[in-house]
């Protein structure tokens, strides 16, 4: 499975924000090349000039022209990424996946069977776990400066308004349809839910509430919602999320209450240690977090996908183990599955 070529090489699949900024990651790393790019929409829509590649107007036809290629990044809109990470994995193909890695669970077991059966890797994009204070509070779970885990809080109040939901005055293609976008906690917080996971494990107990305050025009979901649950390795927690925010994003907060000391990271993006009072501990200097990314009028998770692409080349030339794998990318939509049923029962 190892790659010793001196560069892999890379196609794009979905030339929006997201697939141009890996596209931009991919030339911006001397141990990658890319070799091509693909979108349903025509070229001279999309605005990428900058990249002077193959273009693809389907994964499909990508796939059939046999290009000398190691890595699919699939950066389509949520509800495509399951089909075509099988398709590219049917290919021989190493896939990196923005989230989610699909939006239910048995899709996403069915594409880590696949990548079994071809010894290919599946690379989901969690980026938020290269943020200094997501690194620093992961050392302080692990190495127990916090005691036993009491309660865990995470708020997410961001604003999506009809700025992300229609464009020149027309609904949006995808985003708001329950098919292919699957809920407000897929697209816009399953990054939270990764850094839950990755930090206090399992979920079990879940009792919801979810609300629709400003979103009945535009989305097929709700845009609010409180989530209590214990976890399975002890605790209890709870999330409160929206997008009904005024105008812009407010808050994105973690705090743990732990039976040796409190922290709290919060900022817009979770990017800012607010609060740390820890018996026998002082808070060390971190790193300042890069700035989220930006799309003009909203902004979303960190600008990390640079550490992204360092680990994918750093795991297929043997030297580190994948950051987030397909696995944890099946438990976060696999958790985010089981808060929206549980609203059915």
């Amino acid at each position: 499975m190892t790659i010793t070529a001196e560069k892999i090489k890379f196609a794009v699949v979905g030339c929006g924000h997201i697939g141009k900024r890996h596209a931009t990651m991919i030339k911006q790393n001397s141990e990658c090349e890319l070799i091509a790019l693909c979108d349903i929409k025509p070229k001279k829509d999309l605005a990428i000039e900058q990249f002077d590649v193959p273009f693809f107007s389907s994964i499909d036809d990508l796939l059939a022209a046999d290009l000398e290629v190691d890595v699919i990044c699939i950066c389509t809109p949520n509800g495509f990424h399951a089909e075509q990470c099988n398709k590219a994995l049917d290919a021989q193909k190493h896939v990196v996946c923005e989230k989610p890695m699909g939006l239910t669970k048995a899709e996403c077991e069915g594409v880590i069977f696949k990548a079994l059966n071809v010894s290919k890797q599946v690379f989901c994009v969690m980026q938020n776990r290269y943020s200094p204070p997501s690194v620093w509070v992961k050392e302080i779970v692990e190495q127990k400066k916090l005691g036993d885990i009491f309660m865990v809080q995470i708020n997410c109040f961001w604003n999506r308004d009809d700025r992300y939901y229609f464009k020149d005055g027309k609904k949006h293609e995808w985003k708001g349809i329950k098919k292919t976008d699957g809920g407000t906690l897929f697209t816009q917080f399953s990054h939270f839910i990764d850094i839950m996971y990755w930090l206090f494990g399992d979920i079990k107990d879940i009792e919801v509430k979810f609300a629709d305050f400003t979103h009945k025009h535009s989305t097929e979901f709700e845009d609010s919602g409180i989530v209590h649950f214990n976890f399975v390795n002890g605790g209890m927690g709870n999330i409160i999320y929206s997008t009904a925010v005024w105008d812009k994003n407010f808050e994105s907060s973690l705090t743990i209450q732990g039976s040796k000391g409190t922290i709290k990271i919060g900022g817009q993006y979770m990017n800012e240690v607010e609060y740390c009072h820890i018996e026998n501990y002082e808070m060390p200097t971190l790193p300042k977090a890069n700035p989220p990314n930006d799309y003009g009028h909203y902004k979303g998770s960190a600008a990390n996908h640079h550490y992204v692409f360092e680990n994918v080349i750093d795991v297929l030339k043997g030297r580190k183990m994948a950051t987030t794998n397909a696995l944890e990318g099946l438990k976060v939509v696999d958790i985010i599955e089981r808060i929206y049923n549980s609203a059915k029962n």
